[in-house]
């Protein structure tokens, strides 16, 4: 597939982009449950502007806690698949290891992006990846895409240079229709109806 026809994506974090996380000692904590999910203020409407410009939506999450034990995998899946559905995302991409695992997809590293854009024909080099902590605006950076920092004043080390700085998602439209623009003669989206 060439790159004229390969589509931009957004590639969005879950906990503290898409829906609230806790916070313990300042840091977020994941939410485990579907029912526990409260999308955040101004979310919905984001993801609309998105999916109307022709962009994929594609969720990408660390979720350590399946490595330690501290909740099943299948927990974990349902919880996400609630959210794809809820959403209507393109894709949710997981990775269920911690830090000692020796495995890409865990960000900072760019596997679940990579591996997305694979499969969904993505232009990485014109998508935009938005999240909450450093883990993913480094991620971003290594997949080749333009980044986004969703800054909840967490207490933890801050991301290295992203290209933009937002409070919550709704703020961040603009700039990314603008960051993940269509090429010329490139064809919008097909008209639902």
């Amino acid at each position: 597939m060439g790159a004229a026809t390969m589509a931009p994506a957004v590639f969005l974090d879950r906990d503290g982009v898409l829906i609230e996380a806790a916070r313990s000692g300042g840091a977020p904590v994941a939410v485990h449950e579907a029912d526990d999910m409260v999308v955040l203020p101004g979310v919905v409407d984001a993801l609309e502007v998105f999916r109307e410009s022709g962009l994929a939506l594609v969720c990408v999450t660390n979720q350590p806690d399946v490595a330690r034990g501290l909740v099943s995998a299948e927990t974990v899946e349902h919880a996400n698949e609630s959210l794809l559905v809820r959403l209507r995302l393109d894709a949710v991409r997981c990775c269920p290891h911690d830090d000692p695992d020796p495995f890409g997809c865990r960000k900072p590293a760019p596997g679940m992006l990579i591996g997305a854009a694979a499969e969904l024909g993505l232009d990485l080099g014109r998508s935009v990846m938005v999240g909450d902590r450093w883990r993913d605006v480094e991620a971003g950076r290594r997949a080749g895409c333009r980044t986004v920092f969703v800054d909840r004043g967490y207490d933890e080390r801050r991301p290295s240079a992203p290209d933009f700085v937002v409070r919550d998602l709704g703020d961040a439209v603009p700039w990314i229709l603008a960051a993940t623009e269509r090429l010329p003669g490139e064809r919008g989206p097909e008209c639902r109806s």
